[in-house]
């Protein structure tokens, strides 16, 4: 049988991810990683939750459109995947609210859903919040009465100010701390009503892939291949 792939990170652990699905799980995507995993594993789908840009280079559009070409199933979620599926609408298949959010607002901001890691060894465990998850704990949080909808936007405001490698709850509460406030409470009330969206989508993407439920695949136009994405790469290897 062949497998499913999921590449995933500090949106959801590989252990988390296994738990929902029977998949390879592997590091988030990067440039080239999608054309080496189906050169090595032939899968029959892949979910793409998580991937990397500072490093290495992003995961390209271009080897997603390869893998579609072949038959496989390529859905995205939650982080990297949501953008390159609203990106590449209607080839690839997107899940969720973030996907969703994407695909309305053509410009909103790539580092809404990036968050500092740490390195595989320590399960890419998250080191900052995303800015989609922080913003709506506020929402939620003025909807339940926490917070006002002055405080909402203040606090919006200073984690968008923030650049995402230093965006945490904490620091926003503190960059709006006004005097007025108790920062250490209103951590701890924000803290015990965060709303982890990414991590929301990303299971409900898994639970997808482990029904099979894609969506009929859109006719693909012929793919150009290029000297920088060679015709000979799947006998010589990668070619990106």
């Amino acid at each position: 049988m062949r497998p499913k792939l999921v590449f995933t990170g500090p949106t959801l652990s590989h252990p988390d991810a296994l738990k929902v699905v029977d998949a390879v799980c592997l590091p988030p995507a990067v440039q080239g990683s999608i054309v080496s995993a189906v050169q090595r594993f032939d899968p029959s789908a892949i979910l793409v939750i998580d991937g990397g840009f500072q490093a290495e280079p992003a995961v390209r559009h271009k080897e997603i459109l390869w893998a579609l070409s072949r038959g496989i199933h390529v859905v995205g979620a939650a982080s990297m995947g949501a953008l390159r599926a609203a990106e590449l609408f209607p080839h690839m298949q997107g899940v969720g609210l973030i996907y969703r959010w994407y695909r309305r607002f053509a410009f909103a901001p790539d580092d809404a859903v990036a968050v500092l890691h740490g390195p595989a060894e320590v399960n890419f465990t998250p080191l900052t919040h995303a800015m989609i998850d922080l913003r709506r704990t506020l929402r939620a949080a003025c909807r339940r009465g926490m917070i006002s909808p002055q405080q909402q936007a203040k606090l919006e405001g200073a984690a968008q100010a923030v650049n995402f490698r230093e965006r945490t709850l904490a620091r926003m509460v503190r960059d709006a701390h006004d005097g007025k406030d108790d920062v250490e409470k209103l951590c701890r009330e924000l803290g015990a009503a965060f709303v982890q969206q990414k991590k929301q989508d990303a299971l409900r993407a898994l639970e997808l892939l482990r029904e099979q439920a894609f969506e009929k695949a859109h006719p693909m136009p012929e793919l150009q291949l290029t000297s920088a994405f060679s015709k000979d790469m799947d006998d010589t290897g990668l070619a990106l």
